[in-house]
């Protein structure tokens, strides 16, 4: 394995292939390890790599996928690291009006995306909401998250990293403040703490900053130490796996991140496409929508830092 220290996006300038090297004075970087093997197999050695142990019962959050052709993270995928760690794959209904809106039509779009042949399944808000405290909240002071959110001592928080219509991009951050988000939570995160029923409002900023603030309210529930993150780098589209159709990648698959840190994994995510060929429109998507602005907000909020150690699995 090789190791190299990062400073943000101008760090990557080689891409998936090789990466320069930039000397950091700071005794402790948070740690990104990195494969290029997307498989079953190969995103159980980048877990393995993390030495993380879980506490007790394992929420895998993730996103079940928005019918017909969404980009979601496939059962064959995700079966084997499922399996090894006992772990539930946990969910929220939407807070847009498609096929996982509300609870029944979700669990036919589970099934039919052939979840439940590798995982138990856990729609967190079936049950409604309940409300986490957000600690030196920017814009919201409570965070709601379905109520069976409190059945996890642990989770690994596994993401499909991509673009996103409204936060510009989407990788851990937005899975912990969104994906865990209820339905009723989601329209709170949207509009900026200003509405309970209605997302499409808010200000852009206020809506970024509120995915920090909820970010940092599920850490601080659930424990830092008791929590895992998981990037995977593939068909990379400009747009979210809540889109149904959404446009084809232009970038090539790239590989698979793991991290005890949010904030680093999400930052090594943004300077693998910012170095990768054929980027163009994602990166444009990035700043029409202030996209880092969430990981900026979120290291203010103390949840990881920018500057991170990569360690390439494959050398």
């Amino acid at each position: 394995m090789k190791s190299f220290v990062f400073i943000g996006v101008a760090a990557v300038v080689l891409g998936a292939v090789g990466f320069g090297i930039y000397k950091y004075k700071e005794s402790k970087l948070p740690t990104v390890y990195f494969s290029r093997d997307i498989s079953a197999a190969g995103l159980v050695r980048a877990y393995n790599a993390a030495g993380w142990t879980p506490n007790g019962a394992v929420g895998i959050k993730m996103s079940t996928g928005e019918p017909p052709a969404s980009n979601y993270l496939r059962p064959e995928l995700i079966g084997d690291l499922a399996s090894q760690v006992h772990g539930t794959i946990v969910e929220c209904n939407t807070g847009y009006d498609g096929r996982r809106a509300q609870s029944d039509e979700h669990w036919r779009v589970i099934r039919e995306h052939g979840f439940l042949d590798v995982a138990p399944v856990d729609i967190q808000d079936e049950e409604g909401s309940m409300a986490i405290t957000v600690p030196n909240p920017l814009r919201i002071s409570e965070n709601y998250v379905g109520t069976h959110f409190a059945n996890y001592p642990s989770y690994i928080i596994l993401s499909h990293f991509k673009g996103h219509q409204m936060a510009g991009y989407g990788g851990a951050l937005k899975n912990i403040s969104i994906g865990f988000a209820s339905r009723m939570g989601k329209a709170w995160i949207h509009s900026g703490g200003t509405s309970k029923d209605d997302p499409w409002h808010g200000e852009q900023d206020a809506f970024l900053d509120s995915m920090a603030d909820a970010s940092a309210a599920v850490i601080d529930y659930v424990g830092a130490d008791n929590m895992l993150y998981i990037n995977v780098l593939n068909r990379i589209s400009i747009d979210c796996d809540c889109n149904g159709n959404p446009a084809e990648p232009d970038i090539h698959d790239i590989g698979i991140l793991v991290s005890t840190d949010p904030v680093a994994i999400d930052q090594a995510g943004i300077d693998m496409v910012t170095a990768a060929p054929n980027n163009a429109a994602l990166l444009n998507r990035i700043h029409e929508r202030n996209g880092l602005r969430t990981i900026e907000a979120a290291e203010k909020h103390g949840l990881g830092h920018r500057k991170y150690k990569l360690v390439d699995l494959d050398k």
